[in-house]
Parts: structure tokens; sequence; C-alpha cells
């Protein structure tokens, strides 16, 4: 037969994944000989041998490729016609005007769990375990190539036999980067803030025994550190909750495996399959009957729990099963309140030496610190909370090509966005820039994503908020390069988002129900409660809730009770309110009274809000929810939980003109509780009326602008219920709806569409 030569560049995900030793396997399998090696374009490959020999290594290669490669271009050529020895892995090669994606941090995966509890290993019980299928990746990438110079492993110096492994093709760890063994890796102690009491093996199995005897625990894992407890031990979590300062807000929970979370809470296939996905994010679960026992202290007000399983050697040694141990674990964010996760030793044992017992350290330096990813499931697809360790910094797919530009994100929740070719790059969740120590994380990462995908932006996007601190640091920074700036209108850039998350390609605009709690309107206004006819380019905002008082801006959304009489007095309403005794009258004394009522009657600090997820603050507080509440979305949550399911009656929205006027819902709320009408009731006709409402303004916009496209996206459409019925309810009416699937519907997804937005608006496309 006749020998041919072919040339192979494979891009995409396709460094840290083992790749080259899967390579290395089929040339062998196949008889075939040549070369590959990583490079900045991705893999290159040249193979030599008989034409069929050639032909089946290639097929076998793009049929079978390493399980967490995600290959975006497979391109083969003709070579010259050159016969090699045998089928090498080369040096590395980088080309400093490329770039490709780099692979998200690695679950443990079965071979090496297997090792991990086997005594015949030489890593028996051995922390930092893994090969070319598992392990860190982003959180230790300094550069690319993906290579361990280029990380955070290269000052640990392989010993022979992890060398040896290191370079057998025939070895699991043939290449693995991040390759380690107790003689030459990182080691694990445990101490407090003034003295080391165990190291290794000893460190885990005391730690253990801490958690078992209701300490708090601060672990440093593979982002960063972790807050953990007893989640069963009510006292343990409840000195968590007062050291931490986190009195409400639901703790994320760790058990060994899925039988144990099984008891806790109600696990779908689809749900079964995120948790033991190689991402292992936490995952959004309904309640057990066990489970609402466990949910009192650790999840306040909810109804699920948030599970995720065991992803680094680490935690299975910390959650082995055995008797006298605990088998669920609090394992919360490991920082301040509003401050970045910790990553550094030092640094944890100053910043957390007030809320933990001890410290479990190692010395694996952590290059980017990245939080857990939270995901739910909608229309039994993932649906993220939180997108971060996992799936960042995996790229979003555009379905065009688009010029190096960033977007800064937003206030809360932030995520930033790079665009480069065809590619999104969203990063992993940096959280609310209320502080120095965030902001200077998020600039950091920020340089961390250019230099690693080696983007240099020709524009930045940001939000029309003048005072966040994004706004200011993209102001400042395209001021300084003399670069484009464009500021993207929030809601318009959530529904921007949301087409883009769906690979939209149309000009074609679609109509965009965009419900969160806070965006700066393009009238000065806060905006919330908005329906849009939007593309990419613009848009038109052709439907808003009435516009209602906000005194105090901040201190209201703290204190619903001050929302509630703020629109009574908005709406006329309050003597018959104040007839009824309800609970805001009662929490606000007659002063504070005063003093909210006269801001309301003379505009002095009181900002004008459409803001549905202010409607949701002001109505579960004027029900008996909370008049004061302690983390974001606490009263829509609790309102969410208590829903009667079986409730069929809605509250009336009407239309006139554009607005969506609210006096007669309030009518309607306080006749309802004049006569005494349960809350559960209550809450259930409030979310039946928004879906009603909601569908009844895409049949007015349809009708008039035969739109049929419908985009769904802003923070209120975390509400399980509302998202649930809107999507089939629009369905059923003819509708195609729109919902995210790879970035957040809240604030962490607004990123994408301010990238999108600016790069469309000022002609940024490629050909």
């Amino acid at each position: 037969m006749n020998a041919i030569n072919k040339r192979v560049l494979i891009r995409g995900i396709v460094q840290g994944v083992g790749f080259r030793p899967t390579v290395h396997g089929y040339a062998q399998k196949h008889d075939v000989t040549g070369w590959i090696l990583n490079s900045a374009h991705g893999v290159e490959i040249e193979v030599h041998g008989e034409t069929q020999r050639v032909e089946a290594f290639l097929q076998d290669l793009h049929d079978n490729p390493p399980r967490m490669a995600h290959i975006d271009d497979f391109q083969v050529s003709d070579a010259p016609i050159k016969a090699f020895e045998s089928f090498a892995i080369i040096d590395s090669q980088d080309d400093p005007a490329d770039f490709l994606p780099v692979s998200p941090d690695l679950d443990v995966c079965p071979d090496c769990l297997k090792e991990l509890f086997d005594r015949s290993d030489r890593r028996f019980r051995y922390p930092f375990i893994n090969c070319t299928n598992c392990g860190p990746r982003f959180s230790i990438v300094k550069s690319i190539p993906y290579d361990r110079p280029n990380t955070s492993m290269a000052g640990f110096l392989l010993c022979p036999d992890c060398a040896k492994e290191y370079h057998d093709p025939a070895d699991r760890r043939f290449h693995a980067q991040p390759i380690a063994c107790p003689v030459c890796g990182p080691h694990v102690w445990l101490q407090t803030n003034e003295m080391q009491i165990a190291d290794s093996e000893g460190a885990i199995q005391a730690t253990r025994q801490m958690l078992a005897d209701g300490k708090i625990l601060a672990l440093k894992g593979l982002g960063g550190f972790h807050l953990a407890c007893d989640a069963q031990n009510d006292s343990a979590v409840a000195e968590l909750r007062l050291r931490k300062r986190r009195s409400g807000k639901p703790f994320a929970l760790m058990s060994y495996d899925l039988e144990t979370i099984d008891q806790f809470a109600h696990i779908s296939p689809e749900e079964e399959a995120l948790l033991v996905s190689t991402q292992k994010p936490i995952v959004v679960l309904e309640l057990t009957e066990q489970g609402r026992n466990l949910a009192k202290i650790v999840a306040p007000d909810q109804k699920t729990l948030g599970f995720m399983l065991p992803y680094t050697p680490l935690h299975y040694l910390l959650l082995e099963k055995s008797d006298g141990y605990p088998e669920v674990l609090v394992m919360t964010s490991g920082n301040l309140s509003e401050e970045p996760i910790v990553t550094e030793n030092e640094e944890a044992l100053d910043k957390l030496g007030n809320i933990a017992d001890a410290f479990l350290l190692h010395n694996r330096p952590i290059e980017t610190r990245i939080d857990d990813s939270v995901v739910s499931l909608v229309a039994r697809q993932p649906y993220f909370i939180r997108r971060a360790r996992g799936y960042a910094p995996s790229p979003i797919g555009l379905p065009w090509s688009a010029a190096p530009a960033l977007a800064a994100g937003t206030h809360l929740k932030n995520t930033f966005a790079l665009s480069r070719d065809c590619y999104a790059f969203i990063s992993h969740h940096i959280g609310d820039l209320e502080n120095q120590e965030t902001l200077t994380a998020y600039t950091k990462a920020i340089d961390h994503y250019q230099r690693i995908f080696r983007i240099k932006p020709q524009l930045i996007a940001a939000d029309l908020h003048p005072d966040y601190l994004a706004t200011r640091y993209a102001q400042n920074r395209s001021a300084r390069e003399q670069l484009p700036f464009v500021q993207v209108q929030h809601h318009h850039a959530h529904i921007s988002a949301c087409l883009a998350d769906n690979g939209w390609k149309a000009d074609e605009p679609v109509i965009g129900l965009a419900f969160d709690g806070t965006g700066y309107g393009s009238d000065g206004a806060i905006w919330g409660g908005e329906v849009l006819v939007a593309n990419y380019f613009g848009f038109e905002r052709r439907y808003h809730l009435e516009y209602a008082p906000l005194p105090g801006g901040d201190v209201s959304i703290r204190k619903p009770a001050r929302l509630a009489l703020a629109y009574l007095q908005q709406f006329h309403l309050l003597d018959y309110a104040k007839s009824l005794n309800l609970q805001p009258f009662q929490y606000l004394d007659e002063t504070e009274q005063q003093v909210l009522f006269n801001q309301v009657q003379t505009g002095f600090n009181t900002p004008l809000t459409s803001s549905m997820g202010r409607l949701f603050d002001a109505m579960a507080a004027l029900i008996g929810l909370y008049q004061e509440i302690n983390y974001e979305a606490q009263n829509a949550i609790r309102l969410e939980t208590i829903a009667d399911p079986d409730e069929q009656e809605i509250y009336e929205f009407p239309i006139e003109g554009s607005l969506i006027l609210l006096t007669p819902l309030f009518e309607q709320i306080l006749s309802d509780l004049q006569n005494n009408l349960p809350q559960s009731r209550i809450s259930a006709r409030f979310h039946n009326g928004i879906i009603q409402l909601s569908l009844n303004v895409c049949q007015h916009l349809r009708a008039e602008t035969g739109l049929n496209t419908v985009a769904i996206s802003g923070g209120v459409w975390q509400n399980k219920r509302l998202i649930n019925s809107i999507i089939p309810a629009l369905k059923k009416a003819g509708f195609i709806p729109l919902w995210h699937h790879q970035v957040p519907t809240n604030d962490g997804g607004v990123a994408l569409g301010q990238l999108v937005t600016a790069i469309f608006q000022t002609g940024r496309l490629k050909e």
C-alpha cells in the first residue's frame, strides 16, 4: 500500500485533558509514526503510515477524543511524504499572537479514586492524586501552553518514580502536568493560629475528629478556602452563622455519595447526572421530609438544599464513611462577608482567624481563586445560578466572529467577558463589587484572562450606572488606553445575553421579559420590570411596571417594610392598609413612618423604580413576611417557598398605555388580607398574576409586531415557580421561549450581553 503523511490541527479545549497521551495510544494501536505537540494554536499532529492505517487513526481520533476534550475545529491536510522512526511527543511551541481555550478544573477520576483507597498503591490516601484525566487545571495555570513550568506546580520537582510515569507513553500519567506523590508533591497540615497540630494523614484524621466534635474548620481546597462544619450539628451551624455574620442565607452542603444525599433531597435523573458530572457543581434539590429538618438551620425559609459531591481527593478523605463522623458537611466559601474567597495560607490565618477553630492547609499555590458553581434544573436542563469552578473558563461559542473586546459586567454577582474570534470568555463568578478587596480580585482576574487568552481589547463596554466600580474601571481604562467606550443599558444587556446564550444569529428583534431588582434606566430611574422589543443593536421599552418610590434607596431594599408603606402611600391606600393593622406599621415606629412619608411626598432621596424585585419585597412585607432582610432576595425566596401549589386564582395587572398598573394589585391584596386569606394563597395568586401578565404583554406585542420569540432574563427568573410556569405557558400560546443555559439569568450573565451589544453597535464583527 502507498504511504501518506497528514497534518492535523485541533482547536478547542485540547490541552490539559490528556490529548497527547490519547493520540500516542492511537498511533500505537494503528501502527503509524509521526509526532504531536501542544502549541498556542491547539494540538498539532503529523502522522505517517499506510493510507488505511492513517485514515483509521484519524477516524479514531475524531470519534473518540479524551472525555474532557471539547473540539471546536478539526483540520486535516496533506503533508510531504516523510517517514519517522516512531510516534513522539515533542516539546510545546508557543506563538505570542495565538491562543486556545484552557480546560476548567476536573474532578478526581474513577481510576485515581480507586488508587486513593488502595493500600498497595504508593499514592494511598494522598490528597493530591491526579492523572491526565483529572485534577487541577484553570486554578493552577499561569500561562499557555499548558505545561508544568506554566503552572503553580512548577516548584515541585518530579521524583524518579513520578518522572518515569510522566515519560512513559503506556502510563495513565503520561504528560500529566500536575502529577505528584507524597515524595515530591504538595502536602497538608493542620494548625491553629498559633501552632501546627498534625500533618499528612494525621492532619486529615484530626480534622475529621474536630468536625465530629462540632468545631469549625477552614479548609484550603482547589480554588480557595471553604469553611466547614457538621451540617447536622445545629449548634455548630449556628456558631458558623454567628462568626461569619451570615444569619439567614443558605449554606452549601457536601456528602460522600448519592445515597447520603438521597436521604435529604429528591434527586431526578437529570440532577443525578449533574451531581456526578466532572464539573461537580452545587445542585439545588427539593427537600425530603428528613431534609426539611436539616434545612431549618442550614437553609432557613427554603424548600431546597444545595448539595455537591466531593471533587478532590482531599474531600473524599474528609468525608470517608465511618461511624461517629459527619455524613453531611457545610461547605461554604471561606471569606468574610462580601469579600472574595481566600486563597493564601497567611491570608486565611489573618481573615478567617475569628471564624475557624483550626486550619487544614496545603502548599500547592492557587493561581486563580474560583468558587463552586451552583446549578438547578429548568425544563430538565441546567440553569445556572453561579458559573464558576468546573465550567469557567470554558468559552461560550458565538455564532459569528468578533474583534477583541472587554465587557466590565455589573455591580452585583459580577462577571466580566472577553471576546476573541468566535469565542466569548465569561469569567468565573467574581462577586459583588462592594469593596477594595473584591475590586482587586476583579482587576487581577481581567489581567489573567487577557494573558492566558492573548486578548488585547480594542473596545470596552460597561453598564449605564455611573457609580458602579466596574463602570468606573471600564471608563478609566478606555480613557487611559484611548479605546472606544460603550455603555449598555442593564436590561438590554440581559436580553442580549439571553440571545447570545441561545446562539441567536439574526438581527431580527425579539420580545424581552427583563425582570430583576435593580438596573439603571436610560431615564435615570431604577428599572427592573421591563418588557422590551430588542435585538443586539438596541431596544424599545414597550411596557414597564408603574413607577413607585424607593425612599432612601438601599435603606428600603434592606427594610422592605419601608417599601410596603411607600407603595401604599404612592397608590393612596395608606388609610385602608392602616385599618388592617398590618406588620409594616407595627415594625416601623411613628417617627420613622413620618420621615418616610415626607420623603415620598417631597421626593427627597427617593428615586423612582419600576423594579419587579422591589415589588416582590414590598408585597412580601405587606402580607407579613420579613420586614427587614439579611441578604438579597430573602423575601422573594420566602414568598416563593410558601406559595400554595394548588391555587388557581390570579391578581390582575391592568395595562394603560405602556404602564403596568399596580394600584389594582395592592387593592386585591388588601382585600384578601381583610378576608384573612392565608399568605400561601396570596403568594400563589401574585405569582400566577405575573405569569398571566407576562403572557398578556407578549400577546399584545405579537399582535402589534408579529414577533413570536420571547427572551427571558433577569434575576427574578431565578424563581422556579415563575420560570417553570412561563415556559410552558408561552409554548402553549405558540411562542418560542428562549431562556438561559450557559450563563446565569441573574447579573452574572450581564457581561455577555454588554459584550455582544457593544460589538454590534460599533460594527466590530469580523467577516
